[in-house]
Order: C-alpha cells, then structure tokens, then sequence
C-alpha cells in the first residue's frame, strides 16, 4: 500500500478531498507546495477545517462517519490503518458507531505498526510491530485491517455469542467463510484472539456431526410447536435428512455453502430433480443456519408448511 503522504503531481486538493472522504492532511498539502503559511491563510478563510490532528475537513467542516475514519487514519501517519471495532463497521462485521449525537467523536481503533508512535485525540491507538502487509488492505479508500485481522482482533474483547455473530456475519457478506478462515489461522499462532476464534470455529464447521445436526433441527422444530418429520427416510432413489409425508416436503442440511465440492453439487441438483419430480418441495438449509440462525429457519419453515397445509386442505 503506497503511504498517504506521497508527493502529487496532478490533480488538486479538492479531488484528493473527494477520493478520501472530505479530508486531507497536512502532509498532503505540503505536498501540493502549499507552505505552512499557506495552510494558516485557509484556515483562517474558513477553506480548510481542523478535525484531528494535522487533518483537514476541505471547504466545510461537517464530514460523515467515513470522513471521520479516514481523518482518524490520516491523523496516526502512512502506516495507519483502521482496525478492530471501526474496521469492523467499515466491513459492516458489526455496528460500531464512530461518533454519537451532536458531532460528539467516540475513540476510532487506528492500529499502527511501530511502538513508539504517540497518543492522538479522539483515537484508540493499537501499536503493533508485527503486522503484515498482508493483513492490510483499503475497503471504500480507507486503510483497514483484513477481514480475518479485524475478527481475530474483535475475538480478544468479544463473548462466544457476538464473536460467532460476527464470523457469520462475515460469511453472509461474503468476505471470508468459516472454513477458509480457520484454515488461514495457523499464520496468525502469535496473535491475541486466535485461539478464542480457532475453539468458535472448530465447533461450528467440524463439531457439528449428523446426529448432532439432527438433535439440533429436530429441537428447533419442536420449540417452533411444528409437525415433527421423519428424519432419514429414503424417498426417490435418495436418502433425505427431514421428511413430512403429509405435506409432500423435504428439508436437507447442507454442509458450509462454500466449500461443497463440484460432484456434491452435481449429486445435490439430481436428487432436487428427482423429488421435485415426485411433486415434492425441497427446502435446504446450511449447517451454519441451523447453528446460529433458528429464527430465521423456523420462519421460513413455518411458512411453508402452512402454505403446503393449506393445499393439502
């Protein structure tokens, strides 16, 4: 990642504002030719605005949530990035406001690689030697901490529950899948949080055998107060997981979406062809759902049967 600071040659301080979410910084502007003179004179005619340190708002002062980051990082030199709860909300992982009513900055985690760098106002500094240029990339032209850096930091301070919320999160936005993510944590041995994220993931991809699968499903459908299938029936030519004779309706539990291999999905498409054939209506749900998601599987299941209740009235 080039630094921030670099000399420009083309374009303007405007542009550069616009491409980094209103703000600039000081070094930036040194870099344009402009003398600390120069920069005094602006500030003083209201072109440039003051919202961290050496950070500049450019022709008005009100920046948004992004302003604020990307000031923060901007604020903290070329090696900064952002990184634990405001990384996560820059990948949308979790919620993490960085800033409150009235304008008010609540700290922003900026994470630098060097010890000796000095405390800045309104940031949550996190000095760290150790990462890697591959644990740093730019979301929306914001310096962050990779998705799997930001959830082995937010594994340090968060509970089991939040933790996995954040990991499924991750999933449903596409950004890294459980499995590749516990994979990738044998190159993180060092690290705080990589043992509280490795313990969550071995549950939730391996732990999770058939039987186990078939408890937990069949518990969600009782607490629902919904008819109880049949678990293991043969129907086709194929061995399904839940079926309700009755209603016609079969439900699988697939494995982790990502990582079903082409000749599963082969067999998988095949065997829906074939109950779909049979005038049968497939559901599917991934193990992950089942895991961590029974609202939302109740929801749709229950919706169904009542549909497919009302046509068998």
């Amino acid at each position: 990642m080039a630094p921030l600071t670099r000399h420009l040659t083309a374009g303007s301080v405007w542009e550069l504002a616009a491409r980094q979410h209103g703000v600039v910084s000081v070094g930036q502007l040194y870099g344009f030719g402009l003398s600390k003179e120069a920069v005094r004179h602006r500030v003083a005619r209201g072109r440039l605005h003051p919202v961290a340190r050496g950070v500049y708002a450019v022709g008005r002062p009100e920046i948004d949530r992004r302003g604020r980051w990307m000031a923060a990082v901007l604020s903290c030199g070329p090696t900064a990035m952002l990184s634990h709860g405001a990384a996560a909300a820059l990948w949308g992982i979790r919620d993490e406001r960085g800033f409150g009513r009235g304008g008010d900055c609540a700290p922003i985690d900026v994470s630098v690689r060097t010890c000796s760098h000095r405390e800045v106002a309104g940031v949550r500094l996190h000095r760290r030697g150790g990462l890697r240029e591959s644990d740093v990339t730019v979301h929306d032209r914001i310096p962050v901490t990779t998705p799997t850096q930001t959830l082995i930091d937010l594994a340090v301070g968060l509970d089991p529950n939040r933790l996995e919320r954040a990991v499924n999160q991750a999933d449903v936005l596409d950004l890294v899948d459980p499995v590749t993510l516990l994979e990738s944590l044998d190159g993180y041995t060092a690290r705080g949080g990589v043992g509280k994220l490795r313990t969550l993931l071995t549950a939730q991809v391996f732990c999770l055998t058939d039987s186990e699968l078939e408890r937990r499903f069949l518990r969600l459908v009782r607490d629902a107060r919904l008819p109880v299938p049949q678990a293991g029936a043969s129907l086709n030519g194929f061995q399904v997981d839940f079926h309700w004779p009755e209603l016609g309706l079969v439900v699988e539990t697939d494995g982790l979406r990502y990582h079903r291999t082409p000749g599963q999905q082969a067999r998988d498409r095949v065997r829906d062809q074939a109950h779909a054939a049979a005038g049968l209506t497939t559901l599917r749900f991934t193990h992950a759902q089942v895991f961590s998601q029974r609202r939302l599987v109740q929801r749709n299941l229950e919706r169904v049967i009542r549909r497919l209740d009302a046509v068998a009235a």
